[in-house]
């Protein structure tokens, strides 16, 4: 006598909750993945136009917080996705292990004001291992006066080392200046990228 194995038996509920939860992932208007990187764990979100949001996940809340924001000012519709933030995962990757100067991810720059959309493409132009000042970027952005408004802008910076802000210092010298995840993130990015010695 043999042992004849059952044949898989098909359920139509499992087949409809896989169907849902593609359905789900297909029309997210945004999803987002926890990325472990050496400046801390970090929250990646992204739309269909590009990513959205690098925030740290330990600052300003923490990630509840984060996704509140997101669906806020972005849309309601959230799902952890994280194969759909692979390409992010890499670069970051790639940039922390000394591998990449730049960043090829398209950006959605829905979060930023249209000064602040300014101000942080005037940022996302430094290049790798060199600085900027927060009079300068406010000028590169069309208001030469306006260099609080500039450092406001990078403070409220929704894509962080993506849109390098950590490149962006006191005019003349007086300090390296404050940082939306804390001075000492701002120093390890800087001596990562050879600004800063030590």
């Amino acid at each position: 006598m043999t042992d004849r194995l059952a044949p898989p038996t098909f359920d139509p509920a499992d087949a409809a909750a896989a169907a849902a939860r593609f359905a789900a992932t297909a029309d997210a208007d945004v999803s987002y993945a926890l990325v472990d990187s050496p400046v801390g764990t970090l929250v990646a979100a992204t739309t269909r136009d590009g990513l959205a949001c690098l925030s740290y996940s330990d600052h300003d809340g923490g990630v509840d917080a984060v996704l509140d924001r997101l669906a806020a000012k972005l849309s309601p519709r959230i799902l952890e996705a994280p194969a759909r933030l692979d390409e992010v995962r890499r670069e970051l990757d790639e940039y922390f292990e000394h591998r990449r100067t730049d960043f090829d991810l398209p950006i959605d720059w829905s979060l930023a004001s249209p000064f602040g959309r300014r101000v942080l493409q005037a940022t996302a132009a430094i290049p790798f291992g060199e600085i900027s000042t927060y009079a300068r970027v406010a000028a590169q952005a069309g208001n030469p006066k306006a260099t609080r408004a500039a450092g406001n802008a990078l403070g409220a910076n929704p894509i962080p080392i993506v849109v390098p802000c950590h490149r962006v210092l006191h005019t003349g010298g007086k300090g390296i200046g404050r940082y939306t995840g804390g001075v000492h993130r701002k120093e390890a990015l800087l001596r990562l990228e050879g600004v800063l010695l030590g």
